[in-house]
């Protein structure tokens, strides 16, 4: 009898274990996360800072993952021109997959699919904050796996709403991710610049691969 197990119940070693999986330190490994000429405009910088204030004056009182959903992914996605053909967001979307040897199926609901499960957004529902955002790599890295294109690099985005953290995965044999720095909106500045700029540039490299 082929056991149900839900995704959001997977630990990391759980998940690099199943999936022989394993992360690289290697700079080299994920460049696309500091793209060197994806510019911000002006105008942008303007929606990006009202997105981060609007979100700061909130959180104390809700940070769930809808609200993360509508004052801040939401915009962000529709600013970095992800919220248009080819890219086509799914929400709610259930994903299995089946581990014959161990008679085992891994169920896992995403919050948001995006572009032909190449580009993974998932969103850490976090109440007041109290999860760390690494809380969602797990359920994002087990999501990133079930993608069929097993010849091109999966990209991914965690979330909570203050922090963003981005993920790339290479499978193979022995697949590999990596991690870009994490970004947060209590950081001085506005990482949001940051994470537009690398959203923009991802919407850039996998709309190639669509045309090749």
């Amino acid at each position: 009898m082929v056991q149900v197990i839900q995704a959001s119940t997977l630990t990391l070693p759980q998940v690099k274990t199943q999936f022989r999986l394993q992360q690289t330190w290697d700079l080299q490994f994920f460049p696309e996360w500091q793209p060197a000429d994806t510019p911000i405009s002006p105008s942008e910088q303007q929606w990006l800072d009202r997105i981060r204030l609007d979100f700061l004056s909130i959180v104390d009182h809700s940070s769930t993952e809808e609200v993360v959903k509508l004052f801040v992914l939401s915009p962000l996605l529709s600013l970095a021109g992800l919220a248009r053909y080819p890219f086509v967001p799914v929400t709610e979307a259930v994903v299995e997959i089946l581990i014959e040897a161990e008679d085992e199926l891994i169920r896992g609901k995403i919050d948001l699919l995006v572009l032909h499960q190449q580009l993974w957004i998932v969103v850490l529902e976090a109440k007041r904050q109290s999860l760390n955002v690494t809380a969602a790599l797990p359920q994002a890295l087990f999501h990133m796996m079930a993608s069929p294109h097993t010849d091109r690099p999966i990209y991914g985005l965690v979330s909570n709403g203050t922090e963003f953290l981005f993920l790339k995965l290479v499978r193979q044999e022995n697949s590999e991710y990596g991690l870009s720095r994490l970004f947060s909106l209590i950081n001085p500045g506005n990482d949001l610049y940051a994470v537009m700029a690398i959203l923009k540039y991802l919407q850039e490299v996998v709309s190639e691969t669509i045309s090749t």
